[in-house]
């Protein structure tokens, strides 16, 4: 007895403490929180060191927290962010130029492609770029390459070997496991269901990643060829012998300028900034230098403003998050937006690989409200598939990047089954009802075909509803939009050609046609959406209450982490889904 009093009272007193720390760091955030104490200097002769590893997603967003408004943030470490601060430093006197230190950059190909062009843009200005790693991924190569010097350490590697996907497969897995998905579909490229039907790539499917990794490539050699000065058909005979694997091999065939150390990487700024070698030159994070920008930058005059709406991440029901799309935070953001006078145009950033179909046809009603009060322009980042595509098809103007997928137009439910396994474990199911369709479907009984007709229907339904929204948004033909659909995915280079995107190019083209189609010339910008969060969210920030995807990622890395997400999102979908057919990471 006296052994449980003791084991209650040690949980108590647990208790108690995490409940007074908790409140002690709400007081101290109360005393001292806030983004705008934090004080960045910026010294004369200054570079910017360009450290990316903080930067995932094109918006950090803005939180508001309920009841606990001291605690209200506004994060400044989004790519928009970024780009912003480097467009800033390019006339700013106390910025000489700009270094990327052994980036390991978490960005997307169109996010590094619009970090890329305003590296380049920033260059003009006379100020240097150089950058500097112990290896180089072919994404981070990718990134590099805009610089006016290329380091490589001497017992470094250098990844240049093309573009690859790889696909897993789960059929025999099912069969010996007795777990099975119910796969319902409409389009023959709406591949994200395939390795459950299969053991093998369907040529279907192989032919349209084939193009995809195809264009892509095109556009990454295409801007490595005009910085390096190297014709693209080098860069593809380097890339098919891996000519470029080690550092001495990659400087004869011209894709680095320097094979050195980090120290010897250093002098060679000092010398730029002519400073001695054995002094310390002035630094500033993108960060630091990201959030100074946001809280004394110049701002207009003009009262005239186009709102950014951002929409990233899966989209699924909810209120919605920097990574989740939800049709709370962003119906409430086209409201806003909408009803906002000062507001004049809105651009939507999508960054999305789709997700709910119901959810995004909410979010489309409020984008064609929207369209009708004022200009409403798509600008297109990594992703703009499927659910993502289709709450873009209605503006007035779509922009994507060359290396955008987008299209991925169709739909399919998964449902799953574990009748066998309970069969094989002696487990065993009956059902009594009223009527034929009383029970609906269960996983503990095979999927029969009057259910199967039925949840086929559904998606037949949708997905003629999403080619409609496409055909009108589009000014296509029903036809034409089906014929390129079924599931398919492009990217922006090919979707201009095939009617589903206006214009190549990033988010400040978007924002120069947002404001042309408004009739304005002076104009600022506002980011949305605002995030409400309730009392429970503030838990997750606690260092006692460490996430569980944090805690994973420490145990099993980020790659398996990123596995295990992928089999999580698709045990986790539900309802009919308008989603991308797979996932490309690229190197």
């Amino acid at each position: 007895m006296n052994f449980l009093k003791n084991v209650l009272s040690t949980v108590i007193g647990l208790f108690v403490f995490l409940f007074v720390l908790f409140f002690g760091f709400i007081i101290i955030a109360a005393l001292f929180g806030g983004n705008d104490s934090k004080t960045v200097v910026v010294k004369d002769n200054s570079v910017i060191e360009l450290n990316l590893e903080e930067v995932t997603n094109d918006y950090a967003g803005k939180f508001l927290y309920e009841d606990f408004s001291f605690l209200n943030e506004e994060k400044t470490n989004g790519l928009s962010d970024v780009l912003n601060a480097i467009d800033a430093a390019k006339t700013d006197d106390k910025i000489k130029g700009i270094s990327i230190l052994n980036n390991m950059s978490l960005l997307g190909m169109a996010q590094s492609k619009a970090l890329r062009d305003k590296l380049e843009d920033f260059k003009k200005s006379g100020k240097f770029v150089v950058a500097y790693a112990n290896s180089y991924t072919q994404k981070e190569y990718y990134l590099n390459s805009v610089a006016d010097t290329i380091y490589l350490n001497p017992v470094g590697e250098m990844d240049f070997k093309g573009l690859s996907s790889e696909v897993m497969f789960y059929k025999d897995f099912q069969e010996k496991t007795g777990v099975k998905m119910e796969v319902i579909r409409h389009g023959k490229y709406k591949s994200a269901v395939e390795p459950y039907l299969a053991n093998e790539m369907s040529e279907a499917n192989r032919e349209q990643i084939s193009a995809l990794l195809n264009s892509v490539w095109n556009s990454v050699a295409a801007d490595i060829s005009k910085s390096r000065k190297i014709p693209v058909e080098k860069l593809n005979e380097i890339a098919n012998g891996l000519l470029a694997r080690t550092p001495e091999m990659a400087k004869a065939e011209k894709l680095i300028d320097k094979i050195a150390y980090e120290d010897e990487y250093h002098n060679g700024i000092r010398k730029a900034l002519k400073v001695k070698k054995d002094e310390e030159y002035n630094t500033v994070s993108i960060i630091d230098y990201a959030h100074k920008n946001s809280t004394v930058g110049k701002k207009p005059s003009s009262e005239n403003t186009i709102a950014i709406i951002y929409a990233q991440g899966t989209i699924l029901g909810g209120e919605g998050d920097v990574n989740i799309i939800g049709e709370g935070s962003m119906r409430r953001s086209l409201q806003e937006a909408r009803n906002d006078k000062k507001v004049k145009a809105i651009v939507l950033r999508i960054d999305s690989p789709g997700g709910s179909a119901l959810t995004s046809d909410l979010i489309w009603r409020e984008i064609e409200l929207t369209k009708k009060v004022k200009p409403v322009v798509v600008s297109m980042g990594n992703l703009a598939a499927s659910g993502g595509y289709y709450i873009a098809c209605n503006a007035n103007k779509i922009f994507a990047e060359e290396t955008t997928i987008t299209g991925s137009i169709g739909v399919f439910g998964t449902l799953p089954n574990i009748t066998k396994l309970t069969n094989n474990i002696g487990i065993h199911t009956e059902q009594v009802k009223t009527h034929q369709n009383a029970a609906g479907y269960s996983i503990f009984t095979p999927l029969d075909d009057n259910t199967r007709s039925v949840v086929q229907e559904s998606v037949e339904n949708i997905y003629k509803v999403f080619v409609d929204r496409v055909a009108k948004g589009r000014n296509m033909k029903f036809e034409e939009v089906d014929s390129i659909a079924q599931g398919r995915v492009w990217t922006g280079a090919d979707a201009i050609k095939i009617g589903l995107v206006d214009k190549i190019g990033g988010m400040g083209d978007a924002i120069k046609e947002a404001a042309k189609l408004a009739k304005i010339k002076d104009y600022k910008t506002a980011d949305y959406p605002e995030y409400e969060k309730k009392f429970a969210d503030i838990f997750g920030g606690m260092p006692f209450m460490q996430s569980k995807e944090s805690f994973i990622k420490e145990e099993v890395g980020e790659e398996n982490y990123q596995m295990i997400e992928q089999i999580r999102r698709m045990s986790a979908q539900k309802g009919m889904q308008a989603l991308m057919p797979y996932e490309i990471n690229i190197k």
